[in-house]
């Protein structure tokens, strides 16, 4: 597998819950690397075009609300096969169905409020890191 960077947010929930760094040792210890991180707070416009993809489902307005409730922490990943060992890592996105020892399972607490976001294809980890780490 090659080498690859994807998107790491961890989520308002587990933010004020004071996950952060359990969430990243798992991250590190499933042999991913943080290159960058930082910690903002969306805005509504910003959570909005994030999620864009999803604005005619209807949770849209809601995942947006929930991703403005609080500071993030955003992280860009690396290693072999990075997408789908994160996916792997955060476990299904209903914390009931999530495998044991994932980040969903251990610290998510519904379907919505499900600790983390990670990219779920090559494309979208390069627009998801765009946006959040674009350096031009």
């Amino acid at each position: 597998m090659s080498l690859q960077k994807t998107l790491s947010i961890i989520k308002p929930d587990a933010y004020k819950a004071g996950h952060t760094n359990a969430i990243n040792s798992m991250i590190e210890n499933a042999g991913l690397i943080i290159v960058k991180k930082k910690e903002l707070q969306l805005t509504k416009e910003q959570a909005q075009k994030f999620y864009s993809v999803h604005s005619e489902k209807p949770f849209y307005d809601e995942l947006c609300d929930f991703m403005i409730s609080g500071p993030i922490i955003v992280q860009m990943l690396e290693g072999k096969d990075a997408i789908n060992l994160y996916r792997k890592v955060m476990g299904a996105t209903n914390p009931e169905e999530a495998e044991e020892n994932t980040i969903r399972k251990k610290f998510a607490n519904s379907i919505q409020e499900n600790a983390v976001h990670g990219s779920d294809s090559e494309e979208n980890a390069v627009k998801e890191l765009e946006f959040f780490f674009n350096e031009n």
